[in-house]
This record gives C-alpha cells, sequence and structure tokens, in this order.
C-alpha cells in the first residue's frame, strides 16, 4: 500500500474517532495529549542521526565537485524569494477577505514568549561541539552546523580520511532505512495525532469566533500549494509536471498538516523525495536541512495574518500601507529564526509579533488565538513543508540531481 495512502486512512479514522469524542470530556483531553507527544517523538527519533550523516556526505560530495556554495546560494535565495512571497500573499489576502472582528479576551495572564536570537546564535557553537548529538533534536540548526564542519573536514587527506567517508556513508545508509521503517508505521501514529486534532478542532467550532478566520486561511493555504506554486515549476527546462510533483507530496502534506511540527516531517520529506522524485542525497539532504532550519515562511504568513486580525478587533481605524508594510517586514524576519520552535512556528510568530509591534501596543493579542493556536501551526508547517517540497524540487532540477522515476514506483 502507498504510504500516502496509510497515512490517509489513518488521518480519516483518527478525526472520525476525534469528532466522536465529547469536547467537555477533560480526561480524555489529558490523555490524547499525552498520546501526542509521544507519538511525536516515535517521528522525530531518527530526524538528528540522519541529518549528521546524511548532511556530512552530501557537503563531502558537493566539496568534491566544488558544486557546495553555489548549491547553498541557490537554496538561500529560493528561500528568500519563497518567504517574501506566501508573506506577502498571505497580508493581501487578508486585506480583501477581512475576516470578521474576533471577541477580546483579556481575562488569561500574558504570558511571556521570546525568539531568544542572541541565545540560539550563542547555541550554534556550543563549548563541547558533541553536544548538539546530546541536545532533545528540537533545535536543528546547530546538528547542521556540526554535519557542515564534519563534511569539510573530511576532505582534508583522504589517505586519512577515506576509511571515515566509508563509515560515515554506511551510517547515512542505515539510519535512512531506520527512517524509512518509522515512516511506514506512521499511518497507525497519525490515528493519534488526529484524533487530538479533530478533539481541539470540534471544541474551536461550537465557539464560532474563528470561522471567517479558519475558511480564509485553509482556501488560501490550498488554493497556494495546490494552484499558485505549482505555476513556478513551468519555468523549469527540461519542463515537468507540476501535478506529479503533488502528488508526489501528498504524505509530507497530510504529516505536516496533522503533526504541525517540521522535524516530524523531516524524515517522510526525504524519503519521499528520495523514491518518488529520485533526488540524490546529496541535494535531497541539504536543500532539505536548510528549508527546515530558515524556510519557516508559512508560519510567518499565519501569523501576519492572525495578527491583522487582532489589530482590526481592537480598533475599527482602517490599518495604513506603512503599518502593513512593517507588518510583513517582521514577519519576514521571525520566518528565519525560528528554528527552534518547530512545532508551535506560527503560534510563537504571533506573539512575537504582539509583543514587538508598536512598542508591546498590543501585547496580549495572541491570548485571543490561544485556542486556535494548534490551527494556526497546522496550516503554517503545511505551507512550510510545501515550500520545502517545490524549492527542493527545483534545486535539484535545476542542477541535475534527479534520476527520473515512474509514478508507478512512487511510494
Amino acid at each position: 500500500m502507498k504510504i500516502w495512502i496509510k497515512l490517509l486512512i489513518g488521518s480519516i479514522l483518527g478525526l472520525v474517532i476525534g469528532f466522536l469524542i465529547p469536547p467537555e470530556s477533560q480526561r480524555v483531553f489529558t490523555v490524547l495529549e499525552w498520546l501526542e507527544n509521544f507519538a511525536l517523538n516515535i517521528g522525530r527519533y531518527a530526524v538528528i542521526p540522519v541529518i549528521v550523516f546524511s548532511l556530512t556526505i552530501a557537503v563531502f560530495e558537493l566539496r568534491q565537485d566544488d558544486q557546495f556554495w553555489p548549491m547553498l546560494l541557490k537554496n538561500i535565495l529560493i528561500i528568500i524569494g519563497a518567504s517574501a512571497f506566501v508573506i506577502a500573499a498571505g497580508i493581501l489576502a487578508t486585506i480583501f477577505f477581512s475576516p470578521a472582528r474576533v471577541p477580546i479576551n483579556q481575562t488569561e495572564q500574558l504570558e511571556f514568549f521570546s525568539l531568544n536570537v542572541t541565545e540560539n546564535i550563542i547555541g550554534i557553537f556550543p563549548s563541547n561541539m558533541f553536544s548538539v548529538l546530546a541536545g532533545d533534536g528540537i533545535y536543528l540548526f546547530p546538528v547542521c552546523v556540526f554535519a557542515f564542519f564534519l563534511g569539510i573536514g573530511l576532505n582534508y587527506d583522504r589517505n586519512y580520511t577515506k576509511p571515515v567517508i566509508s563509515m560515515v556513508d554506511s551510517l547515512s545508509r542505515i539510519f535512512y532505512h531506520i527512517a524509512s521503517f518509522f515512516s511506514e508505521i506512521l499511518g497507525f501514529i497519525m490515528i493519534v495525532l488526529s484524533a487530538f486534532w479533530a478533539v481541539r478542532f470540534n471544541e474551536v467550532l461550537k465557539t464560532g469566533v474563528f470561522r471567517e478566520l479558519i475558511i480564509m486561511l485553509g482556501v488560501f493555504s490550498l488554493v497556494l500549494c495546490f494552484g499558485i506554486l505549482p505555476l513556478f515549476l513551468y519555468f523549469l527546462k527540461p519542463k515537468t509536471n507540476p501535478w506529479l510533483i503533488l502528488y508526489g507530496s501528498l504524505g509530507p502534506a497530510i504529516t505536516a498538516f496533522l503533526s504541525g511540527d517540521i522535524n516530524f516531517t523531516f524524515p517522510v520529506l526525504l524519503r519521499h523525495f528520495k523514491e518518488n522524485f529520485g533526488i540524490r542525497r546529496r541535494s535531497n539532504t541539504l536543500s532539505l536541512s536548510l528549508f527546515a532550519v530558515f524556510c519557516r515562511g508559512g508560519s510567518a504568513m499565519v501569523a501576519a495574518a492572525a495578527f491583522i486580525v487582532i489589530i482590526r478587533s481592537y480598533t475599527f481605524l482602517m490599518i495604513s500601507p506603512l503599518d502593513i508594510l512593517s507588518i510583513g517586514l517582521q514577519a519576514f524576519a521571525f520566518s528565519f529564526v525560528l528554528s527552534r520552535h518547530p512545532g508551535d512556528g506560527a503560534y510563537i510568530a504571533l506573539a512575537a509579533l504582539c509583543l514587538s509591534y508598536n512598542g508591546g501596543e498590543y501585547a496580549a493579542g495572541y491570548l485571543i488565538f490561544k485556542p486556535l493556536a494548534f490551527f494556526l501551526v497546522a496550516v503554517g508547517t503545511f505551507v512550510d513543508v510545501m515550500l520545502s517540497a517545490f524549492g527542493s524540487f527545483i534545486v535539484a532540477r535545476a542542477n541535475g540531481f534527479i534520476d527520473e522515476k515512474k509514478l508507478a514506483s512512487f511510494i
């Protein structure tokens, strides 16, 4: 059975179970919350070893062919362009379709959220290089930096590094197959994730407060990912079929939306892109690592859209073009520093916007969307993953790192 069909069946079963559970059942909610954390840990289990060894070999092979820096630059340019485009499109959609205001609720205590940019920068280079491998596996940037330097080190002298190269290459393949095993059983895991998602969504629907925003974000993200983004593939040469890419990305798309976690989806993306599109390891691992760390334009777009609704809920005054530009630039900047928040990026970005905009004028605004945080995160992660899919494919195709696969062989 195709993996995306397993994921779809598990998701549908979970959604049905979740909608049948009474939303006021606090005990069931607590159990599902614990099961969700357990399920997410299973999905993230092999992420660090796969990134360390596969990215190390990717850096080594690309440097051997003098292609590393051009590949890095192309990925960075696509990440910047894609993030800017998605954030701008999301803001324009929110302004033109204008979701209804939401009631202001100031009863909850203000929580402190910070992107901790300075702390994150320090964490890239800990005092012990090996300590990045013993972390909790949430913050991937230091792991990628470790793999980068290890890959560079393998180019030192082949007489000395050849045994290490063979070992790292073998470990890369071993952990890839371990990660592949977990992707095979994700259909069962999706039952838990989708059930908990449905319980929360059912509770939000009964309030009727966020209905217009939910519809706007849902429709816009579908049109963006299944209509607008595929159009960019027509500029590729040789010509490619964008619907084939969409079909091959269904598994990661389902996983991303219902898990809301980039790290959880990473192994699924890695396997689908290797076995569906034939993207070689050197391109696949490098691109997906960069996109997972830096390309959070979807999460930032969702945060900007929700923040505009917050401003409109606080005041009946029109939002000036200068304010819109300011929101867009802040969201764009935040999209590059969300790597420590793989599972709640959109909500953290929204909190950061509220706390930083106009000296904290709307500091408590993000609390309005606390019940809807899971949905904002789901949409944001879905768009992030689809950006990773299209961006990684474009880079691999442009550099000839694709071995064409037939549709019948897609997993």
